[in-house]
């Protein structure tokens, strides 16, 4: 995977030497030579220049790249800039920090559904998170056990939990499953809402584009997540 990190302060740079050491391919920028000498031999790439600049970034391999990454933190009005700018481009996947309250709002209006919360949320949840495809959100329990929420796969669709035979296939236990709505923000803006459906049981079916709530082992939530990697070829 290919990944370009915008905004190497803390939580940027932590996030692109994580990314690097699970063995993504990570361009850093920012507009501080400083930050840049100080990750430079941490990670693939780092440049230095104004990513709110058009002519500058049109420099950057955003074509192939498969995740762009707003981290800038310190100036909101650099953040929402440059989010305007890689939405504008077209960049396949897009994720950008914000603060809660107006900035999240802002963000939302221009149609980014990815924001990073950098006060609530680790560098190395969102490492783990993006590294593994497939993966919606993951919660670490220790270094065997996970929760992740997934997608429900196609195949799966009008299926009970039962009838795919889950737990036997794979060892995993599918905790709950979630619904996710189109709502409005206090903007009115299109805003996504996720309703938690309860405790899953045998009888609980599965739909295309819920999200199932999964704890095991990761060496089996890999498994799976192979797994349907292989069915969506």
């Amino acid at each position: 995977m290919k990944y370009i990190i915008i905004g190497l302060g803390n939580f940027g740079s932590s996030l692109a030497q994580k990314l690097t050491a699970l063995n993504n391919e990570v361009i850093g920028v920012d507009l501080r030579m400083d930050r840049i000498e100080a990750i430079k031999d941490k990670i693939t790439h780092a440049i230095n220049l104004d990513a709110t600049e058009s002519a500058a970034v049109s420099n950057l391999p955003l074509r192939d790249t498969d995740v762009v990454v707003v981290a800038i933190g310190e100036n909101q009005g650099a953040n929402v800039m440059t989010t305007a700018l890689m939405k504008k481009l077209n960049v396949k996947r897009l994720i950008s920090r914000a603060q809660q309250g107006l900035q999240e709002m802002v963000l939302e209006a221009m149609g980014v559904d990815e924001i990073i919360h950098p006060e609530e949320e680790t560098a190395e949840r969102w490492a783990k998170k993006l590294n593994m495809r497939g993966v919606v959100d993951s919660f670490e329990l220790n270094e065997d056990y996970s929760i992740v929420e997934v997608q429900v796969p196609e195949e799966y669709h009008d299926r009970t939990l039962q009838e795919i035979r889950f737990r036997e296939d794979y060892d995993l236990i599918i905790l709950t499953t979630m619904k996710v709505t189109e709502g409005k923000n206090d903007l009115g803006c299109a805003k996504k809402i996720t309703n938690i459906k309860g405790v899953a049981s045998a009888d609980t079916k599965l739909y295309k584009g819920d999200i199932m709530v999964i704890y095991g082992n990761k060496k089996d939530i890999r498994k799976l997540l192979e797994d349907q990697e292989k069915n969506d070829r």
